[in-house]
């Protein structure tokens, strides 16, 4: 099938972004590594929601090791079933032409092709939750219910897609029983989870203006794509698909702040759906020019998305830079503690330093990034370490109040001398020694 073929090109197409690494997927790499007795008492305390991917990259990487491209495989080949997905409910709903349309639309999309480059579980719940749509539309419940709950399982947000499936088919005494079956299989995720909330999305503000804009374009375009439309039943699945999922997301987080645009990827589905139909529709020859218009500045999109500057850092770039100015016997800290993620994944470079602040590894506290010693026992081991290789956040980040982080700081610059830092992808490295002592 073409769409499948475009979405798997794409995937292919840069696939190792220059040989870089973010530190999300820095997490995947890391975890999926561990024993399996490390990663259940990992997950009882932190991360659940990933668990299942987890558990399926721990099983790819033990069948092939195979670095970046095992990483962001498995995106690659779910982002190639969706647009099949995709393709299987336009032709089931508006015929051959608009099937076609609507997959290679998904495919080409910037966003699209992003999450299918990237070692997550994104790609994978939107694969699930658009075949979980066709199965609605055949009124095949068990399967339904089946591959809506893996969704949820690789993501418990996947749930919201349940809102707008119900737009379509809550008439349906077996839709209704299909929901009700995956909300209560999913129960046991989401109470643990629910326990893990705070830590796992601490990080997390109020949506933006820019997310707000963001998801004002799309809805915009949305109903402008479905005024009109001869294809009622493909506008009455696809809209709510492509609206209510982000909108109820974003409309929770004035509360919990719980949105980021990924979450709901499979939200793109429905506008791939809409603008797909509308095309394969189209009279005349200026719908036509608009798409060609708008495959220019996609394509801009499409190459910078296969550029390390794409992400927010870069894990493999950091461990790069430190492998080029560490010395034998040098400490290593971390400004603030969850930038350890930057060398856990490069572990031949992590291992030949002497992380000063660590009270337990990442395995030993079954935790992500690891646990630290007290502010005493920080400043001490700081304080007879001859260098420091510290790596900080990007100039102008807000710094950690937290005590721990605080003494980091105050010592490094009451004790050391700043021998030189580097900007590095989303990071900086900077190298302390002691007074007089820098080359």
């Amino acid at each position: 099938m073409l769409p499948a073929l475009l979405a798997a090109l794409l995937g292919l197409w840069g696939l190792e972004r220059g040989g870089s690494m973010w530190r999300d997927e820095s997490v995947t790499w890391q975890v999926a590594h561990r024993p399996l007795d490390g990663l259940w008492g990992l997950l009882a305390r932190v991360d659940a929601v990933h668990g299942l991917h987890y558990l399926l990259m721990h099983g790819v990487f033990a069948a092939w090791d195979g670095g970046l491209w095992a990483l962001r495989l498995p995106s690659v080949a779910a982002t190639a079933l969706a647009a099949a997905g995709v393709a299987a409910i336009g032709h089931r709903l508006a015929g051959g032409r608009a099937a076609l349309l609507c997959g290679l639309v998904y495919a080409a999309l910037p966003p699209v092709q992003m999450y299918a480059q990237e070692g997550r579980s994104y790609a994978l719940v939107a694969a699930a939750v658009v075949w979980a749509t066709y199965l609605m539309l055949c009124e095949r419940w068990t399967a339904y219910a089946a591959v809506l709950l893996l969704g949820c399982w690789l993501h418990e947000f996947a749930a919201l897609a349940l809102l707008a499936h119900a737009c379509t088919a809550w008439r349906s005494r077996g839709w209704r029983i299909a929901a009700g079956a995956a909300l209560t299989l999913l129960l046991p995720l989401a109470l643990v989870s629910s326990r893990q909330a705070q830590q796992q999305l601490g990080w997390l503000g109020r949506p933006a203006w820019q997310d707000w804009a963001a998801y004002a374009v799309l809805a915009g375009a949305a109903l402008l794509l479905a005024r009109g439309a001869a294809e009622r039943d493909l506008v009455r699945v696809a809209l709510p698909l492509a609206l209510l999922p982000p909108g109820l997301l974003m409309a929770l987080s004035l509360v919990h702040p719980w949105y980021v645009d990924r979450y709901v990827l499979y939200a793109l589905a429905g506008f791939a759906l809409l603008a797909g139909a509308r095309l394969a529709a189209a009279r005349g020859w200026w719908p036509w020019l608009l798409a060609a218009a708008l495959l220019v500045p996609a394509g801009i999109w499409s190459a910078w998305l296969r550029t390390p500057e794409s992400r927010k850092d870069d894990a493999l770039a950091v461990a790069s830079a430190v492998r080029e100015r560490a010395r034998p016997g040098d400490a290593v800290a971390f400004l603030p503690a969850r930038r350890r993620e930057w060398l856990l994944s490069s572990p031949e470079v992590y291992g030949a330093l002497r992380d000063v602040a660590l009270d337990r590894s990442p395995a030993a506290s079954h935790s992500l990034q690891g646990t630290e010693l007290g502010p005493r026992e920080i400043r001490e081991a700081l304080v007879g370490s001859p260098r420091v290789i510290a790596l900080l956040d990007p100039a102008g980040q807000p710094l950690d109040p937290y005590p721990k982080e605080a003494v980091k700081r105050q010592t490094l610059d009451a004790r050391f001398d700043l021998c030189s830092v580097s900007a590095v992808r989303g990071a900086r490295v900077a190298v302390y020694a002691r007074p007089g002592t820098c080359p």
